[in-house]
């Protein structure tokens, strides 16, 4: 590479964080963190198959590169992603990975059904966001606005409609609402503080339900498949 070329580059060094992430161990922490739920070092631990002490090595170089956060409750402590801009980053490397090889009935149908519904970070994807997405652009409930899209006078009732405050969720350190490329579908799914809220609203409805804890998977049920049909007029099955 001649120098005129790296100087032309941008000025952040992709090399240090590209080691990190590159590692199989903590690459499995991470994607384990992309479920957006908080988890214990000795949960980390169990599923990227080390020991307590290798684990906490691991999680020690994520902290001190700023892509892992920790919560301590009591005596305890669980690490989560930095934010948003982490799990888009983790997403966006999805695109361009090779899949993980299949060789059993059961990775295959974990593979499907990640594929069909799944949160990332703390917002729906997969088909169902993708589904979810186009309802509200086909209603006209989203327009192209500053970083992404804002809600429409239209869409805004429909979302106040599920319970929402939209006006807290704009007051949010973070966007309101952008696309994010789907790294299964390869088209976009919603997120941002409203896509993050309408989720954490139609988990805790039961339209959705996490296939196993800290899964990153979800299983629409057949109250969601009535809602989502109900409310964005999105037509899933339960067949996934």
């Amino acid at each position: 590479m001649s120098r005129g070329y790296r100087d032309g580059m941008s000025n952040a060094d992709l090399a240090p964080v590209a080691r990190l992430i590159g590692d199989p161990t903590r690459a499995v922490m991470l994607d384990a963190l992309l479920a957006g739920r908080p988890l214990a070092a000795g949960e980390l631990a169990r599923l990227a198959g080390v020991t307590a002490q290798t684990a906490s090595a691991h999680l020690g170089l994520l902290l001190d590169a700023g892509l892992i956060g920790v919560e301590k409750q009591g005596r305890h402590r669980y690490f989560r992603l930095a934010g948003e801009d982490v799990a888009g980053a983790l997403e966006a490397l999805a695109l361009i990975s090779p899949a993980r090889p299949v060789r059993s009935l059961r990775q295959s149908q974990s593979a499907r059904a990640l594929g069909y519904a799944r949160t990332c970070y703390d917002h729906l994807a997969g088909v169902a966001g993708v589904a979810v997405l186009d309802a509200m652009l086909d209603q006209e409930w989203l327009r192209t606005g500053e970083g992404g899209y804002d809600l429409t006078v239209t869409g805004a009732a429909a979302v106040e409609g599920l319970g929402l405050d939209v006006a807290a969720l704009r007051e949010r350190r973070r966007s309101f609402a952008r696309p994010c490329l789907d790294w299964t579908e390869r088209r976009p799914h919603l997120a941002g503080s409203v896509a993050a809220a309408m989720t954490a609203t139609m988990i805790e409805r039961g339209w959705f339900v996490r296939r196993r804890a800290g899964d990153r998977g979800l299983r629409v049920t057949e109250s969601g498949i009535a809602g989502l049909a109900e409310v964005f007029g999105c037509r899933l099955t339960l067949a996934a």
